[in-house]
């Protein structure tokens, strides 16, 4: 038997119906025409997973608009029957990847929903801790809390020089 071909993809045009159509599917809140506009200007900060050529997975980043040094994860979703296949891993590689390279990022962060422990869990695994609970941050859906994670990727030391990894 072949191995599944799992891989990561541009968002296009061509295809951005297909990342609407999955966030649908994905995620209990809907996106706005600004955010998929965003998407498609976000180059390797927005990627869609394909399993054998079928888009089953995407995540959607983008430079905190407030603080230059912080890199948002707006979305990064697969779906269920996909799930546990290293895939959500694979596009999570990606961004950490693209911002070791880039070397400008303090952190990394993300919003999600209190009792999603699935999600807590995968993103603890990569170094991810709760920093913060914000209060009614979903609209429609219950619970409306959601934890902020955080992935710290360097610290200010006293005589101003940065370290990675905070040490």
């Amino acid at each position: 038997m072949t191995r599944p071909k799992i891989e990561l993809g541009d968002v296009t045009p061509h295809n951005i119906k297909q990342l609407k159509r999955l966030n649908t599917v994905v995620f209990p809140v809907s996106y706005n025409e600004k955010f998929y506009k965003d998407v498609l200007e976000a180059g390797e900060l927005a990627k869609l997973a394909y399993y054998n050529d079928i888009v089953i997975g995407a995540v959607c980043c983008r430079i905190d608009p407030n603080n230059g040094r912080k890199l948002y994860i707006m979305t990064l979703g697969c779906l269920s029957p996909y799930r546990r296949l290293g895939i959500g891993s694979m596009m999570l590689e990606h961004i950490l990847n693209y911002v070791e390279k880039d070397g400008n990022f303090d952190s990394i962060y993300l919003h999600v929903q209190l009792n999603n422990d699935v999600a807590i869990d995968f993103y603890k695994k990569f170094g991810f801790e709760i920093v913060e609970t914000k209060q009614h941050y979903y609209k429609r859906i219950e619970p409306a809390d959601a934890y902020v994670l955080q992935k710290t990727l360097r610290n200010k030391v006293p005589n101003g020089e940065e370290h990675k990894d905070g040490k």
